[in-house]
């Protein structure tokens, strides 16, 4: 299901999503569709997009449920923040690690799968692999495909609310770092220009740290444009679109 809420900043929007869905606030994707700075006449103003699979519980019903489901039960350990143990600690994090294995197999390629991190409601998952370039494909399209199918696959076995994110090569932090590098780079020639500049299409985690890089930029706007997963960046210089 997807849904549309706005606030002052990015914090207060989704405080009023997770309200208001009667969701924990890492229980949902966010994707920032339009992110302005507040300036001496105007507030701030954010809006976002929220994306999740699981069921919306009532606000009132939320709050008088106080005693915990068998599944909440059995998701306990994964709301928990435990790091640095490569090996899978239950039958979960295994058929995970044999899933993805199996899946890059089927590709035609020999890999290795380890647990990178545990986090709430997260496990990251690192591939080793000769082929590493191949799989993570240009600018990460292929890497994003298999962490796709690896979170359908969780779903299928009960964990919906645990995010499975994959990485290869130390791709995702080279990747965030080169983003940000982007982003401050073309914010400088919007405001030299005083217009607009289009980015590539990114997926929703790449269009994020966009639009949170340049938010504190008082004269520069973002904004996503476009269909689909891949959505384009727009980063604009506000007096040219009031």
């Amino acid at each position: 299901m997807v849904y549309e809420f706005e606030g002052r900043t990015e914090k207060e929007a989704i405080d009023r999503a997770a309200e208001e869905l009667g969701l924990e606030k890492d229980g949902f994707d966010v994707e920032i569709l339009e992110s302005q700075k507040s300036g001496l006449f105007k507030k701030g103003f954010v809006k976002i997009q929220i994306h999740t699979d699981k069921p919306i519980i009532p606000k009132k019903a939320d709050k008088n449920n106080e005693v915990k489901t068998a599944e909440k039960a059995a998701n306990e350990n994964y709301r928990q923040s435990i790091f640095g143990d490569p090996e899978p600690k239950d039958d979960f994090e295994q058929s995970m690690i044999g899933f993805i294995t199996s899946l890059i197999e089927y590709m035609g390629y020999t890999s290795k799968v380890s647990v990178q991190f545990r986090e709430e409601y997260k496990v990251g998952l690192k591939i080793d692999s000769e082929y590493s370039s191949i799989l993570i494909g240009k600018k990460g399209k292929n890497l994003d495909a298999i962490q796709l199918l690896a979170n359908i696959y969780a779903g299928k076995l009960g964990k919906e609310d645990v995010r499975i994110i994959l990485d290869s090569e130390n791709y995702r932090i080279r990747r965030e770092e080169s983003l940000v590098r982007l982003a401050y780079t073309v914010a400088d020639r919007v405001r030299e220009n005083r217009g607009s500049i289009l980015l590539e299409p990114m997926n929703p985690f790449d269009r994020r740290l966009v639009h949170t890089t340049l938010n504190d930029i008082a004269d520069v706007g973002t904004k996503s444009e476009g269909e689909g997963l891949y959505k384009q960046v727009r980063v604009f210089y506000r007096g040219q679109m009031r």
